[in-house]
């Protein structure tokens, strides 16, 4: 069903690469105007490169080859005036919101919880939960005014289970669950729909490092990508490659359309199967 968005308009967290720019090429395809931000630096705590100012811009042209618009700017989202200040001037140009996705994450520290760094503890609540607090407190405003909207916040299959060396990243994917159902249900009243996506191993920049790597094959001295996919191919009982950024995207999309227009307080994995 073609232009399931057209008319509306969608602020995207984490907008450079991965699942950010997934959501607002598919978006955009389905007629949305975007806002998009990043942080476009890098954390000390995150052990991999984190999205540059040359991938929002690769975004914008992405977006733009769509035909539609797109309002992109460099904010972090645990700098909630800094954040706002971008929402704000992007609700000014393209007129309105009416939907959210509070994407932007980061992963790292994959080690005991005795010997987790303190500011590795702190980054990552930061960034997964505070960061998405913040971005869903400066949006309701806006989709009070628009009289309805929808949010999808994006937690992990590690916000409904948890494993060995994840304890930071566990408690704050937890934590956005509680957040999208005291949400959902306080918004209920505004039409204003909140949901979260719990996605399992993705084909990510996020995924493909070496301390992943090391979490994943604690058997090997030095293990490669390769040696990686062999353990990551028995985390689910649906069998294939690790899912891809348009699979989460397309669960948004949905939870974003008015095919979902009385779905809210649901935690979607799209895991392969992972949690049962």
């Amino acid at each position: 069903m073609a232009g399931r968005m057209e008319g509306k308009v969608a602020f995207i967290t984490g907008a450079a690469r991965g699942q950010g720019r997934s959501h607002a090429v598919r978006f955009a395809e389905e007629g949305a105007d975007i806002i998009a931000v990043d942080l476009c630096e890098d954390i000390a705590s995150v052990p991999y490169p984190l999205a540059t100012e040359e991938d929002l811009k690769e975004t914008v042209r992405l977006v733009e080859a769509t035909g539609r618009r797109i309002h992109a700017v460099k904010a972090d989202v645990r700098d909630i005036d800094g954040l706002r200040k971008a929402l704000d001037e992007g609700v000014a140009a393209l007129g309105r919101l009416d939907f959210v996705s509070a994407n932007a994450g980061i992963v790292s520290g994959f080690v005991k919880a005795d010997v987790l760094e303190q500011q590795t503890w702190l980054d990552m609540i930061d960034v997964n939960l505070t960061g998405v607090w913040n971005t869903c407190k400066i949006a309701i405003p806006h989709l009070k005014a628009a009289g309805a909207g929808s949010m999808v916040l994006t937690s992990s299959v590690m916000g409904l289970s948890v494993a060995e060396n994840t304890v930071h990243y566990a408690t704050a994917k937890h934590g956005v669950v509680g957040l999208m159902k005291a949400l959902a249900l306080e918004l209920a009243p505004h039409r204003i729909r909140v949901n979260s996506v719990h996605p399992t191993t993705l084909a990510s920049d996020m995924t493909f490092n070496q301390p992943t790597y090391d979490i994943f094959r604690p058997d090997l001295e030095q293990p490669t990508k390769e040696d990686f996919l062999v353990a990551a191919a028995t985390l689910n009982p649906m069998p294939g490659d690790l899912i891809e950024d348009i699979d989460i995207t397309n669960a948004l999309l949905f939870l974003a359309s008015d095919e979902a227009r009385y779905i809210t307080g649901v935690a979607l994995p799209v895991d392969a199967g992972n949690l049962l």
